[in-house]
């Protein structure tokens, strides 16, 4: 457990806003506590559910964080994941359930209507992943995100779940087993919003830039012309992380964003083995988990 704390900051932290607008407003008037003075004193848009979240004393929150066993780390602290920070637009702070490991790490995303063939093919690149010594880093999603991350729990692998909610809040419901397993095996669940934030749509689209700053590579393994994981892989790419993507059907739906990935100059993987020996092959030359 984190036994550091910036008050201000985590004050500022269960005000639930967009992470865009905790960055204006650390930007406008300084620091943590400047802010959330601005907050209280209503010269902020703030809405009056900011403000009631913002009011609440830093030790109560403190108290609600420690008993769930939960960690609020900020981007000045050692157990910041240090690849985040390279980023602009990174997050100020995280909750976390479990451990950050130093493992490389791949990012395995896509659509949540894939296919048998998807989901199969997820599970085992999760396995392989976790079998050389990878985490697996995912949002926790319905699909290839889900199917991915129980075949590196299925391993022992090291998981990292970036959740669009609190990290109390499982989502889907169909995946607390999953949610389970990540922790048991030593893995990390982690979220910049506040626990008990509900899993709105807003909430996903940002939540990927983080699945893309942790991830040392990404790989797409089916998505429309449309969704998070083509979002995710834009991202990765702005980031500089290396995208591989899986080839489909060139009729088939869930193979129209991959496919266009690789037109573009994503790496083609063809199979579980490619992915091993892909991640041995860069597995010296990656960047590690501060």
């Amino acid at each position: 457990m984190n036994a550091v704390f910036d008050d201000d900051l985590l004050r500022l932290a269960y005000g639930g806003m967009a992470p865009r607008t905790v960055d204006r407003l650390l930007s406008t008037y300084g620091s943590p506590k400047a802010a959330v003075r601005a907050i209280e004193q209503g010269r902020t848009r703030a809405s009056s559910r900011v403000r009631e979240a913002v009011a609440v004393a830093a030790d109560l929150r403190r108290a609600a964080l420690e008993a769930g066993g939960i960690a609020f780390i900020s981007e000045n602290e050692s157990g910041f994941p240090a690849r985040i920070a390279l980023y602009e637009g990174a997050p100020r702070f995280l909750f976390v359930l479990g451990k950050f490991s130093s493992r490389p790490s791949i990012g395995i995303v896509g659509t949540r209507t894939c296919t048998t063939y998807g989901t199969d093919l997820a599970r085992a690149f999760g396995e392989v992943a976790a079998r050389v010594g990878w985490s697996v880093v995912s949002g926790l999603a319905r699909g290839i995100d889900g199917a991915a991350q129980q075949g590196a729990v299925a391993e022992e692998g090291h998981c990292t779940a970036v959740l669009g909610s609190g990290v109390d809040v499982v989502y889907p419901r169909g995946h607390l087993d999953l949610y389970r397993s990540i922790l048991s095996t030593q893995g990390v669940i982690c979220s910049e919003f506040p626990p008990g934030t509900p899993p709105e749509a807003w909430r996903f689209p940002t939540r990927n830039r983080i699945i893309a700053a942790m991830s040392d590579v990404l790989l797409v393994v089916e998505a429309g012309l449309k969704g998070g994981a083509l979002i995710t892989a834009g991202i990765a790419i702005e980031y500089g992380v290396p995208v591989y993507a899986v080839p489909g059907d060139v009729d088939r739906k869930a193979s129209v964003g991959t496919n266009l990935l690789i037109r573009d100059g994503a790496f083609p993987i063809l199979g579980p083995d490619d992915l091993g020996e892909v991640l041995d092959l860069v597995a010296p030359i990656v960047r590690r988990a501060g």
